[in-house]
């Protein structure tokens, strides 16, 4: 007997460009439920857990920002931690402490942390020309140098752009498990591996004088940093989570042969949010205090990079981090932003859906990201 079957329907691609968890009708759902919906996932639980003691500071909720972004149909959950504090925590009526939300690119800052680690222990050096760590990459990749991925700071035929039907970003979704192929599936490897120059361009130089934001930058550089560690990377994740001392699980999307998607991958709750990036509050020591990342490489990372384009202009992008030189932290598409202060200890996150036609409008970010980093401040 011949049985009957249909495309999954929630990584279905239809009309929109999307698939469907990811059209505008369904990203809430689909945020806030990516950790099922995604093809492949790992989780990762900790040891011991960051013990977090709600101790209000009502000076925050006072805020206008607060109140007008919390008040936004997008808004999925705001916290806020410094060391065992729970300082702030607002909910959606959908949503709650207890429930894993897509954080997508706040991911990126995970490659901090390990690069760092690798960078302190003498394993890899900035200005390593990353196709002599992995030399099966093609030539968009092969001459950057690693501080060049780190930096969002190379020029290959990579595009991002999510409202470009044909964008490459998308056969990158097919690598990560969140939409289905029209062909082969191909493995992150091998994806990457496939990425050339930029048409018309000599070279992978950056000349446009601002960060070029490419996702595949991230996964370079981890299967670099596998490469140079000397252990899976899973390895790292597990590693990972007891740093950070999350309660619930560390949701880590993969490709079909495991390997974990870094510049995307992760699903937190908002609590477990705040215990990753108070790894950086603390400058880059978990919870026993021993160190995951490197308190030198946080300075580096807080002193250089290269300028973000507008509206986030006053930024620079350093090392997979936004940081002003003070606070650092990332963004996520669909909304998401954290930031951590290692001056003041103070950890903040936001999360939210947006839910038009893409899931991304740059406009969306300076405001919360203002909010954020006076919140960190103390201001």
């Amino acid at each position: 007997m011949q049985l009957r079957t249909c495309p999954n329907p929630d990584l279905s691609v239809g009309p929109d460009p999307h698939p469907r968890w990811n059209t505008a009708p369904h990203r809430r759902q689909g945020f806030h439920g990516l950790h099922r919906i995604a093809r492949y996932t790992l989780g990762f639980r900790a040891a011991s857990v960051l013990d977090l003691r709600l101790s209000a500071d009502l000076s925050i909720p006072a805020r206008e920002d607060v109140r007008r972004l919390t008040s936004s149909p997008w808004f999925s959950a705001l916290a806020v931690t410094e060391g065992n504090r729970l300082l702030y925590e607002a909910y959606a009526p959908d949503f709650g402490p207890d429930r894993p939300h897509a954080i997508m690119s706040i991911s990126k800052m995970a490659a901090n942390l390990i690069l760092g680690r690798l960078w302190e222990e003498g394993r890899i050096a900035p200005d390593e020309p990353l196709g002599a760590i992995l030399p099966w990459l093609g030539a968009g990749y092969r001459d950057a140098t690693v501080q060049q991925a780190l930096d969002m700071n190379v020029h290959n035929a990579f595009n991002e752009d999510y409202t470009d039907p044909h964008t490459t970003v998308f056969q990158h979704e097919v690598a990560m498990g969140m939409r289905l192929p029209e062909g082969p599936e191909p493995a992150m490897a091998d994806l990457l591996a496939g990425i050339g120059l930029a048409p018309g361009a000599p070279d992978t130089v950056n000349r446009s004088g601002t960060s070029l934001y490419k996702s595949a930058n991230t996964d370079v550089l981890m299967l670099a940093a596998e490469a140079r560690g000397g252990r899976p990377l899973r390895a790292w994740l597990a590693d990972m989570a007891d740093a950070a001392g999350v309660e619930g699980v560390l949701h880590m999307g993969t490709d079909r042969a495991g390997t974990p998607i870094f510049s995307g991958g992760i699903c937190l709750t908002a609590r477990d949010l705040c215990r990753y990036g108070a790894l950086f509050a603390r400058r880059g020591r978990g919870v026993d205090g021993a160190p995951f990342g490197s308190a030198d490489f946080l300075d580096r990372t807080l002193r250089g990079g290269v300028p973000m384009p507008a509206p986030r202009g006053h930024l620079r992008y350093s090392s997979h981090t936004n940081t002003d030189g003070t606070w650092i932290g990332h963004g996520g598409y669909g909304g998401q932003y954290l930031v951590a202060n290692p001056a003041t200890g103070r950890v903040a996150c936001y999360l939210s859906v947006l839910q038009d036609a893409h899931g991304y409008d740059p406009d969306w970010y300076p405001p919360v990201i203002a909010m954020l980093s006076a919140i960190c401040a103390g201001a």
